[in-house]
């Protein structure tokens, strides 16, 4: 049963979108404010959150705590916003949906499941789980964040091979020998290409996922950073 936690500042949204998820199938737990909100998320582990938005101004702890959830754990969230203050979400906004309040509890339940399915590949086989990058290896598909990403076919199976064997450095030409193969007749710059071309589709300022070790070759890093904390205001 995949564990829900609801931050509402509305009464009726705990209770009856409450009510509602949970006989869906959701263990849920509720909290009527963000004090407190992070350090339950640490002790319970949530599989994910349904956040309500728009009972606090824009600049409050409300709006950012979706961002300092990102930086503690990778947890689905699904916001709940009034029509209202959808002019203030902000783009960049680190939600994995969101739903327009008033809500219906059965478009809340699809998204979230949804959300669940992109991160947590609920219902999917086999993953190579790295954190905020997984690759569903059945179906050959990569997200990041939550978010789809588009490879080719020798970009997929170069990240494959690495995320496969974290940590662990390897040389072009073993890369070239495991991912090409032993007929490959190009040179091991074809590697530095497609690193250079995987790098910028799935890593950012706060994402690394590939290192160069100078001198020998690459590697998959075995632990992700957390990203720095937004400053307070």
């Amino acid at each position: 049963m995949p564990k829900l936690l609801i931050v509402t500042g509305s009464q009726d949204i705990a209770d009856g979108l409450g009510k509602s998820l949970a006989e869906a199938g959701f263990s849920v737990a509720l909290s009527s404010g963000v004090e407190g909100v992070l350090g339950r998320i640490e002790d319970e582990a949530p599989d994910a959150i349904v956040f309500e938005l728009g009972y606090a101004p824009p600049d409050s702890a409300v709006w950012r705590l979706p961002r300092r959830i990102k930086e503690t754990r990778s947890v689905p969230v699904v916001a709940l916003v009034p029509l209202q203050s959808m002019s203030l979400l902000d783009p960049s906004l680190p939600v994995d949906d969101f739903v327009i309040v008033p809500c219906d509890p059965p478009e809340v339940l699809v998204r979230l499941k949804r959300a669940l399915w992109r991160r947590q590949g609920v219902g999917r086989g086999e993953l190579i789980d790295c954190g905020d990058l997984v690759i569903d290896v059945d179906n050959c598909e990569v997200t990041v964040d939550g978010r789809p990403v588009t490879l080719t076919f020798k970009e997929y199976e170069l990240l494959k091979y690495l995320a496969s064997n974290k940590g662990r450095v390897f040389t072009r030409e073993q890369l070239l020998s495991e991912v090409w193969g032993y007929d490959y007749f190009g040179g091991d710059r074809t590697v530095d290409v497609h690193v250079r071309r995987l790098r910028s589709k799935i890593e950012d300022a706060e994402r690394i996922f590939i290192e160069t070790v100078r001198n020998i070759g690459y590697r998959f890093r075995k632990d992700q950073p957390s990203p720095p904390s937004a400053p307070s205001t």
